[in-house]
Formats: C-alpha cells, structure tokens, sequence
C-alpha cells in the first residue's frame, strides 16, 4: 500500500507559515479556554516532580560544598561565591533535559488528549479516540510508542556523541551535527501525537515529517533552543504538542485523517 503524498494539502498554509512559526502558535494555544485544564495537568505532574527532585539534589549539592569548603585554604574561600550559582544553573539545565525525557513518558497520555482536543479546536471536527476506560486499555500500546521513539533514538543519540571524542573533525562538526539531530528528534516526539491520534504508524508519520523536512527542522529547533531556557522549559511541552498540532491539522491531516472522525 502507497503512502500518500502531502502536495495538494493545504498547500497555502505550507507557504505561509514556517515550523517557528507554528511552534510560536503553540503559546497562543495553550491559553484557550478549552484547552487549559489539558494544558495543567501534565504540567502540574511535571513541576511537582521537578521540585521534588531539585530538594533532593540541591541537598546534595550543600554536602558537597560543605566538603568542597573543608577541603579549600582560607583564600580561596570566596570561590564558593563564584561555584554556587553555576553548579545551581548547570544542576537546573541538566535536569530540565532529563525530566523533559522522562515526562514525555509519564504524561503521554495527556499529551495525546491535549493533541485531540487542540485539533477539534482549529478543525471543529470531533475525533473519536473512546471512552476514559478505552484510554486505559491504550495504555499498553501508547508506551510502545513512546518505546518506538526511544529505539530510534538511542543508537544515534549514542553514534553523534561518539563523535565528540574523535579529534578535530568530530570535535568541530559534531556540536551542530548534535543540535541538528535533538531538533530532528524533538520534531518526531511532539509531532507524534496527533499522528498516533490517528493511528498513523510510526515509519510513516516519520516519512511524512521527511516530505516537510524544512518545516520539521525549524520546528524542532525551535522546540530545542526554548527548551534550554531555564523555566521556560516547564511549558514547553504543551506549547509544543499544540504547535505541532496546528500543523497536522494545516499539512498532514487531509492525508492521514482517521476514519472515525466527522466528513468535512
């Protein structure tokens, strides 16, 4: 069976608007009525973790510098001064990265939801995806999406950072090479959902971002240079999930609409 091709979907809205743009969008979206309690939830689970984890660490990190003080001569003491607000700063950017990680697992579900209801927004079109027990019952198959992803991503994630150790030419290209492959991959994470919405598979959805390479690119990187910004961080998942929403409903839904949703 052919895929089919995305050259007479919304071919105006392809011109008009870039993959920034539609992230952009996505903060708009996230603001609607209809959509906040969507929008709550997943951030709610992730805050309250987050601070959990950060009172932990930050725990930690006194013991360390208690010992690290111990340790230092008198004069060198007013290097506390300068140490404290940079490992605070490294500490809080390196776990934004790995709870964005672990949070795309614990709230995939809300994210699906929160797709579906961004697009009954923008289209006024009902997607039936069943009752709350149905979600339950999807569980199983919605990890395994996100176990998709993982798969796909870990072998590369581990080649590009191999290349950090390689002398000079791995050393110059790999920093872009990386960037350019986190923005690929934030594109397939976020754009994922309306698509698994629609059961689209995975190799699929992945073909079709490709036909759209430029958007999903500016998309992704969008997604990962905000996604560095300490506490603009924590939103970034919904704003993403409804940025890439808004463009499935403009580029990719007439394509790989599901059958149980209402005609146009």
């Amino acid at each position: 069976m052919s895929r089919p091709t995305l050259s007479s979907t919304r071919e105006s809205a392809r011109q008009a608007k870039s993959g920034f743009n539609y992230f952009m969008e996505g903060f708009h979206l996230i603001r609607r009525p209809g959509l906040r309690t969507f929008v709550f939830i997943p951030l709610m689970i992730n805050l309250l973790l987050f601070a959990g984890a950060f009172y932990v660490a930050f725990g930690q990190l006194e013991q360390l510098f208690a010992y690290i003080s111990g340790q230092l001569p008198e004069y060198l003491s007013w290097l506390n001064f300068l140490l404290w607000p940079l490992a605070v700063l490294t500490m809080l950017v390196v776990m934004a990265f790995i709870f964005s990680s672990v949070m795309n697992w614990l709230a995939a579900p809300f994210n699906g939801l929160l797709a579906e209801k961004v697009e009954q927004l923008l289209t006024g079109k009902t997607l039936y995806t069943g009752t709350t027990s149905d979600l339950i019952k999807d569980l199983p198959r919605i990890l395994g999406r996100e176990w998709l992803k993982l798969k796909y991503y870990l072998p590369r994630a581990i080649l590009f950072l191999l290349l950090f150790w390689v002398p000079l030419v791995g050393q110059t290209a790999a920093p872009v090479l990386w960037f350019l492959f986190s923005s690929w991959m934030m594109a397939i994470q976020y754009c994922d959902y309306p698509f698994d919405n629609h059961k689209v598979p995975f190799n699929d959805m992945r073909f079709a971002l490709r036909q759209t390479k430029g958007t999903s690119m500016s998309f992704g990187a969008a997604v990962t240079l905000f996604s560095m910004i300490p506490v603009v961080n924590f939103i970034v998942m919904p704003v993403a999930i409804c940025g890439a929403t808004a463009m499935w409903v403009d580029r990719y839904r007439e394509a790989y609409r599901h059958p149980n949703i209402a005609p146009e």
